[in-house]
């Protein structure tokens, strides 16, 4: 059983409020096949979700297409009423036309409907986190930013997000309202982002790398993951994480698992020390 808290991955306040531990958890796997309908094994949800806590995870990353809705249900479900710590963010932005179909939607009108409707599945008066999943080509940036900030004008959610965007989307959107996050993709192995990350540092946004475990060859036996992780009496995926904490202070890792084991082995991350001679072969 992991002894390591997720404390021990250091803190970072999301918009200068929202104070957390920097390795987080998300629950897109907390679903059914295809990241469609309820997760078959709700009570060992609930008992995996309420662990995370005990382990001192205090982000939880969901969003409405997950299920849909039912990631966001699980959630209420396990930890309200909330921890005072612990941080919602959630996400809309896609739809879900069937199991393992994605469709971006930006409008206005959706978007607001949906932020009604995690507010319902969450069981909260205010979202703290908000985030767009997806920008929707068909609808002009500024109309999609613009409903968010007027969610927000309204104190229904807090913080605003956004996901898989560019450096000049980032920019854009910071003309209308202030960007608190970032989601894109980005690991050891797919570092495409690294503009984004290096602007969100610049800015004090919060990067929250998702898929942060595909390591892909990287984790192949005697690759440098492989090497790293035996030397340190580690796993390939804690290396992987401990690499992302160290990238840059400003990444917050959302791991996912239905498992409370690796869930424990994704927290010892948390307190685990590359050796820069590990890191250089890494980079």
């Amino acid at each position: 059983m992991s002894t390591i808290s997720a404390a021990s991955s250091g803190t970072f306040t999301i918009g200068g409020e929202l104070t957390v531990n920097r390795l987080g958890y998300g629950t897109m796997q907390l679903t059914g096949p295809g990241v469609w309908g309820p997760y078959p094994d709700q009570d060992g949800a609930v008992r995996l979700l309420r662990r995370a806590v005990e382990l001192g995870v205090n982000l939880f990353d969901t969003a409405d297409s997950y299920g849909p809705d039912t990631a966001e249900q699980l959630l209420r479900k396990a930890l309200h009423p909330y921890a005072e710590d612990v941080v919602i963010a959630t996400k809309a932005g896609l739809t879900r036309p069937g199991p393992g179909q994605w469709a971006p939607n930006g409008r206005p009108e959706h978007l607001r409907r949906q932020a009604e409707s995690s507010l319902r599945n969450l069981g909260l008066d205010r979202i703290p986190l908000y985030q767009l999943h997806r920008v929707d080509p068909a609808v002009p940036l500024a109309d999609q930013i613009g409903t968010l900030k007027e969610l927000q004008d309204e104190g229904k959610i807090g913080h605003i997000g956004l996901s898989e965007v560019s450096v000049e989307q980032l920019r854009q959107a910071g003309r209308i309202a202030p960007i608190a996050s970032v989601q894109n993709l980005y690991n050891i192995a797919q570092r495409d982002s690294e503009d984004v990350l290096e602007y969100a540092e610049a800015n004090g946004i919060a990067f929250l790398p998702w898929f942060p475990l595909a390591t892909g060859q990287l984790a192949r036996a005697g690759g440098p993951l492989d090497r790293s992780a035996r030397g340190l009496g580690a796993t390939p995926s804690q290396v992987a994480l401990a690499w992302l904490l160290g990238r840059s202070p400003v990444i917050l890792p959302i791991p996912g698992t239905s498992s409370v084991e690796h869930l424990e082995d994704n927290v010892a991350a948390a307190g685990l020390e590359l050796r820069q001679a590990d890191r250089d072969e890494l980079s």
